[in-house]
């Protein structure tokens, strides 16, 4: 039976870093992001009967693997993919710039488990984390969830939690801690409902309170908040928070990794070997940052390419920990061997030829000692690549160049009225319209160089004119620029006095009017990037138009940001957002090379401050690397400075 993947993403910091002039202790860190890829193992069993009580609910091994077939899945260091979950140096770049001088931090907490209640009847508990802030109000915030770990009461959690730690603020952490149930195992775990999924427990804390601990980390007592006074002393199990500040490197590692002479485990076939490959935290302690797949039968194997940014390590002379393992769908993994080198130390091993003999620890009597195998590892291929940032190319003289497009459909309501979304409030207060402008142009325009903005209208009927779903804002039937955030709004409450609100909501017209400026602009070989930010209040009834046009786009070099203001549902606005890896097609059987969309409802992120400068900035910097990568553009070196 094969169970859907689940996805996750993984990021680690190790280094060091001083957090200015605050008296906390330096953190370790390291980036990684990777796919935590699950799918469930099918076990056969003779006798019929039970095999029919356990089909309706199979399990495999515990921590991040899950089998299907006759191949399990590789987690973290799989692909030579660019960083998508890592530091976002546009929201670093923004702070800084715009004066910000609170202490902040880019910070990963890595979370783990011990003791949990097992939910199940026929295996144990699957468990997946989820990570919240918590308001003054009460109010929940989601930052992110961990991957679901299968058949473990002791998870070990890859998937990494990131948070922006502000020296000069209290944040209040929630965690919560549910067992899935495998019918909702699928490839996106933010669309789990965690109505369905059976709750284990909680555990509330400071970050400040992770942050200041020597060692970074903090144990807490899951509780159930829901049981009587009675019930409390029951035990639920504990979790604990290792917090790392992250820093990041732009060179990866690539690696084969093969062993020979393994031991052989099995009884009615060969070893199923996967590696496993731990660094050192500044407590002792290992932290897995990668998982090979695992190879069915095989007592010689070569595994598939790991990529491995140096900044996941803490640097190449860092010692690794790599440990080679059988493969048992209980979870109860047989160690084959490990060895300890850095990447140093195995890109020798490659350049010699050479392979590492395998060891295991054993036990004489009181003493520990290591027993060298017959197994070895080598290195079949090292190389290493350079990989540029966003800030790296806007150094180099790349331009952004923003565009707006504001949607003028009757559904806004009629702007004479106050509950319009389009009412203009002569005594100063803005409208919602005013305020997206507002907010989202502030932040946006800090990397526009010339703040000239093509600004357009959808869905309106100007005076005696049919309706028009890609209109001039500023009026003109040629130039469609308006000068910064002030010329926009300008041009706004301009065009509301002189056109009709109509509709439908179309998408399709705007998009293709910001295509081909980008389409002209990398024709001319010029070095810039566009971002069309769209203003609207509902779904759009052109979806399929909407698909090709953005199709067609995702070879330019732009990016479409949406920003839905009211209170209309815009659950169905996301699919055009493919963050839950579902690539748009277009009606014609053409796919998007790339992610260009990212949606953000703006009543999540209103009312100022640094949660709108992430939320807006959160995939930007990706998908303008993306698209560099995918065209072979690297940044050009900035100009040196004559030395006299």
């Amino acid at each position: 039976m094969l169970k859907k993947s689940i996805e996750g993403k993984l990021i680690l910091t190790s280094g060091s870093a001083h957090l200015l002039n605050c008296k906390i202790p330096p953190f370790s860190l390291v980036s990684l992001s990777v796919k935590c890829q699950l799918f469930a193992i099918s076990i056969q069993f003779l006798a019929p009967s039970i095999t029919t009580i356990l089909s309706s609910r199979r399990r495999s091994m515990g921590n991040c693997f899950s089998g299907g077939g006759h191949s399990q899945f590789a987690v973290g260091g799989t692909s030579s993919a660019l960083d998508t979950h890592g530091s976002n140096d546009a929201v670093d770049g923004f702070l800084k710039s715009s004066g910000y001088r609170g202490l902040f931090s880019q910070i990963e907490l890595s979370l783990s488990a011990s003791d949990l209640r097992d939910r199940d009847v026929l295996s144990k508990s699957d468990p997946m984390a989820i990570v919240y802030t918590k308001g003054r109000d009460g109010s929940l915030q989601e930052l992110g969830r961990t991957e679901v770990v299968l058949n473990s009461l002791n998870p070990k959690w890859i998937t990494k939690i990131k948070i922006t730690y502000y020296f000069e603020m209290v944040q209040t952490l929630l965690f919560r801690v549910y067992d899935v149930d495998t019918q909702f195992h699928s490839p996106d775990i933010k669309t789990l409902k965690l109505d369905d999924q059976q709750y284990l427990g909680e555990a509330t804390c400071a970050l400040s309170q992770i942050v200041a601990n020597s060692k970074r980390v903090c144990t807490l007592e899951l509780v159930n908040i829901a049981e009587s006074a009675e019930s409390t002393h029951k035990k639920l199990g504990q979790l604990t928070i290792h917090a790392e500040e992250e820093v990041v490197s732009k060179t990866t590692a690539e690696l084969i990794l093969k062993c020979t002479d393994l031991e052989n485990k099995d009884f009615f076939s060969k070893s199923d070997p996967f590696l496993v490959i731990s660094k050192y935290t500044e407590s002792g302690t290992t932290v897995p940052i990668c998982r090979t797949e695992v190879l069915k039968n095989n007592l010689k194997p070569t595994w598939k390419p790991i990529f491995l940014n140096i900044s996941q390590v803490g640097s190449k002379d860092s010692p690794l920990v790599i440990e080679c393992f059988n493969f048992n769908g209980n979870g109860k993994h047989d160690l084959l061997g490990r060895v300890q080198k850095s990447l140093a130390d195995l890109e020798k091993l490659s350049s010699n030829g050479i392979g590492e003999k395998l060891f295991i620890p054993v036990t004489v009597g009181k003493d520990s000692q290591t027993k060298v195998l017959k197994s070895q590892l080598f290195v079949e291929k090292f190389c290493e690549s350079v990989h540029h940032s966003f800030l790296d190319y806007l150094s180099g003289g790349c331009e952004l160049n923003f565009m707006v497009a504001i949607d003028f459909t009757a559904s806004n309501g009629n702007p004479r009225l106050p509950d319009s979304l389009h009412y203009i409030d002569h005594s100063g207060r803005p409208n919602a319209y005013q305020k997206a402008i507002q907010e989202v142009g502030d932040v946006l325009q800090y990397y526009d160089y010339d703040k000239l903005f093509p600004s357009w209208g959808f869905g309106a009927r100007p005076i005696d004119g049919p309706v028009n779903h890609c209109f001039n804002l500023n009026g003109s039937s040629a130039n469609p620029t308006v000068s910064g955030i002030p010329g926009i709004m300008m041009a706004y409450e301009s065009a509301l006095s002189n056109v009709s609100l109509a509709g439908p909501t179309l998408f399709g017209p705007v998009i293709i009017a910001a295509a081909n400026i980008a389409s002209q602009s990398m024709a001319a070989n010029e070095h810039k990037y566009f971002v069309l930010l769209i203003i609207t209040d509902g779904v759009i009834t052109d979806i399929q138009e909407t698909k090709d046009a953005l199709v067609k786009a995702s070879n330019l070099p732009l990016s479409i940001l949406i920003v839905g203001v009211g209170g209309a549902d815009f659950k169905e606005m996301e699919i055009l957002d493919a963050d839950k890896g579902e690539k748009l097609e277009s009606s014609t059987g053409q796919f998007a090379s790339r992610d260009i969309v990212q949606f953000v409802p703006f009543r999540d992120v209103q009312g100022g401050g640094i949660s709108v400068v992430q939320s807006l900035l959160a995939e930007l910097p990706s998908q303008f690397l993306t698209y560099m990568r995918n065209n072979g553009i690297q940044p050009t070196p900035p100009p040196t400075t004559p030395t006299l």
